[in-house]
């Protein structure tokens, strides 16, 4: 058995065999062949070459046998160079067939994983934001690639596998047969003695391949969390070099050690084959000798009986293990199906309409809402382990109704956890009301497109986030089309522009993993400029200036009056003195909306606004008397 037989019958034999017992449904052997008949042109002649080339390998052994029978034998140097010349002319096709074969092959299977990452990734990015909060990033990455490049190979390797397999061993059979029949009899009663040492390494390598992916994940995972940011900076402030290096030496070493096990069973393996495949060469040698004293074979024939033997053993363990090999594949496609199959939550009706530009309306019409449960938003194998498939919660919000006109600034204000920010998710249809509805500029946001809701409602978090590249693509990416003008007009308004142009590359700078290049001030306020460069009618601020210092705050702060002019807002805060100025308060006490009016208004009442104001100017004025004690004790 050649080298590459032997790798592709030790890469069969490892992988799980619990799926050959899988059942498979119509409707996936039906959408598989949906995906192939795209390539349908290309498959046909790659199923025929595929099986041209299996042919081809018991050319060149019966040519060999009339090369030494008719030309050898019988010294006849012409029909000696003439076999010659055929036997380099056939071995000339094998090498034309396997390179049309190897690119169609190419062809069929890199489009295949293009048409399923590009399906897989827009639908995945059709997927409302609970999605996201429950699915496991790397579970859902390994679908995009290691579950689709499974996918593809039914195509390609077990396709071409099987075929060739299939009709290699027919005709190298019927060829023995046809050269001696008593030698094939007892080349194939070797071929269970030539599965035993395949099943049992088969076995091995499950077991140890199994073990080795694991320990892979778990290095690539350390990595992974010590090498982001976030985690860099935790272990220089908290961990010990030392400590880190020995575990994770501990834990390469383990992917080491089975590292090496396996390279053993793998050569364990090709060297019991060799070994079975040396002791039907030499039965053959032994027996068809025997026979050539008799004279019932020639030497040419010996010679053939030899060389197609070679081409036996292979294809029949390739065979073996055929039904694992295609259940593997479908698996795979499986896996990708489960993730096409899940059907957005949040989805624009086929008769949505554009919102209407300028300042919008907000409306919220007795709006009730529950987070959606796991059976409606996941899937079970994208999440952690275990994790249980809940239904939906109790209500979030209740009953909630308030009008925000055009231009005007809305305060959400109250306790964490009582819906302020769900209220803004609805907002902007980051998810649909279980009952009520939510309108902008009179217009149900669930009949509204997804691109006017994008141009329309502009968001900033408390941690805004911006993309591993320059400022320059962090801004166009909310305005593909702005020019040099507009992307500093809008550094400019959101009070960013000095630190820009005092960076060295400016506008090309790269502001690093999720923008840690720059300090939490910084980052809201290009956040607030990519903001300003979409130009949206509705502006939602959800906790926009929360854990920036004073400083920060104040410059932020000085942007987002910019931002808010002449724009709708919704304002979520914690700080109610950055919402003095708002023409509208409301307070959210357990989904439900338990006062409004304005700043003055509450303050005076006795309600929970009062309270939380009265607290809040008490932390304030301890922490300013804090700072002047520091202050003069500094100064003493």
């Amino acid at each position: 058995m050649s080298g590459l037989g032997a790798h592709s019958a030790i890469r069969s034999f490892s992988r799980d065999p619990s799926v050959a017992g899988r059942r498979v449904g119509a409707g996936t052997w039906r959408r598989i062949a949906g995906y192939a008949d795209r390539y349908r042109w290309r498959i046909v002649v790659f199923v025929a070459l595929t099986v041209a080339s299996a042919v081809l390998v018991v050319v060149t052994p019966l040519l060999l046998q009339r090369l030494v029978d008719d030309g050898v034998t019988e010294g006849d140097r012409r029909v000696v160079l003439v076999l010659a010349g055929l036997t380099v002319v056939v071995a000339l096709v094998e090498a034309l067939v396997t390179l049309v074969t190897r690119w169609l092959s190419a062809r069929i299977g890199e489009g295949l994983i293009y048409d399923l990452r590009t399906e897989v990734f827009d639908h995945v990015q059709r997927q409302p934001v609970a999605f996201f909060t429950r699915t496991q990033t790397g579970s859902l990455v390994t679908r995009l690639n290691n579950d689709v490049i499974g996918a593809q190979r039914a195509f390609t390797t077990v396709l071409s596998g099987v075929l060739s397999n299939v009709v290699s061993v027919v005709v190298v059979v019927v060829a023995m047969f046809a050269l001696s029949w008593q030698i094939t009899l007892a080349s194939l009663a070797l071929v269970p003695v030539f599965l035993v040492p395949a099943r049992y390494v088969g076995r091995r390598l499950q077991l140890l391949t199994r073990e080795s992916f694991q320990l892979n994940a778990d290095l690539g995972n350390r990595m992974t969390e010590r090498f982001n940011v976030g985690g860099a900076l935790l272990v220089r402030l908290l961990g010990d070099p030392r400590t880190e290096s020995r575990q994770y030496g501990e834990r390469a070493g383990r992917v080491r050690d089975i590292g090496i096990r396996i390279a053993m069973a793998n050569r364990f393996f090709v060297a019991a084959l060799a070994l079975v495949a040396a002791l039907a060469t030499a039965l053959t040698y032994g027996i068809g000798g025997l026979l050539a004293i008799s004279g019932g074979l020639t030497i040419g024939t010996l010679l053939a009986l030899a060389a197609l033997l070679g081409r036996l053993y292979g294809p029949l363990t390739g065979l073996s293990n055929v039904r694992i090999d295609v259940m593997t594949t479908v698996v795979s496609f499986e896996r990708v199906f489960e993730v096409l199959d899940l059907p957005p939550l949040v989805r624009e009706t086929d008769d949505a309409r554009d919102l209407p530009t300028g300042p919008l309306e907000v409306t919220f019409d007795d709006v009730t809402f529950a987070y959606p449960g796991a059976d409606t938003v996941s899937l079970a194998s994208l999440e952690q382990a275990g994790a249980p498939q809940t239904a939906a919660g109790r209500p979030v919000l209740s009953g909630v109704s308030f009008t925000a006109r055009p231009g005007d600034k809305v305060a959400l204000v109250g306790p964490s956890g009582a819906g302020k920010t769900t209220m803004t998710a609805l907002a902007s249809r980051l998810y649909d009301v279980d009952s009520g509805a939510v309108r902008l500029g009179g217009v149900d946001v669930r009949d509204a497109t997804f691109a006017s809701l994008r141009s329309s409602v502009g968001v900033v978090t408390q941690d805004a986030h911006l993309f591993h590249d320059t400022i320059r693509e962090n801004l166009l990416y909310a305005a593909p089309g702005a020019g040099e003008e507009d992307l500093w007009r809008a550094l400019g308004d959101a009070q960013v522009a000095p630190l820009v142009r005092g960076l060295p590359e400016g506008l090309d700078t790269v502001v690093g993993d999720r923008g840690h290049r720059l300090s939490g001030g910084e980052k809201q306020r290009l956040a607030i400029a990519r903001l300003l460069l979409r130009d949206p009618g509705v502006v939602v601020l959800d906790e926009a200036t929360a854990h920036l210092d004073s400083g920060s705050e104040a410059a932020v702060q000085t942007a987002l009056d910019r931002t808010l002019a002449g724009r709708t807002a919704l304002v979520v805060a914690h700080r109610l003195s950055t919402v003095r100025d708002a023409d509208l308060v409301l307070v959210v006490e357990d989904g439900r909306i338990v006062e409004r009016g304005t700043h003055s208004a509450l303050a005076a009442a006795d309600g929970l606004y009062a309270r939380l104001y009265r607290t809040q100017l008490l932390a304030d004025l301890e922490g300013e008397a804090a700072a002047e004690e520091e202050l003069t004790a500094g100064q003493a």
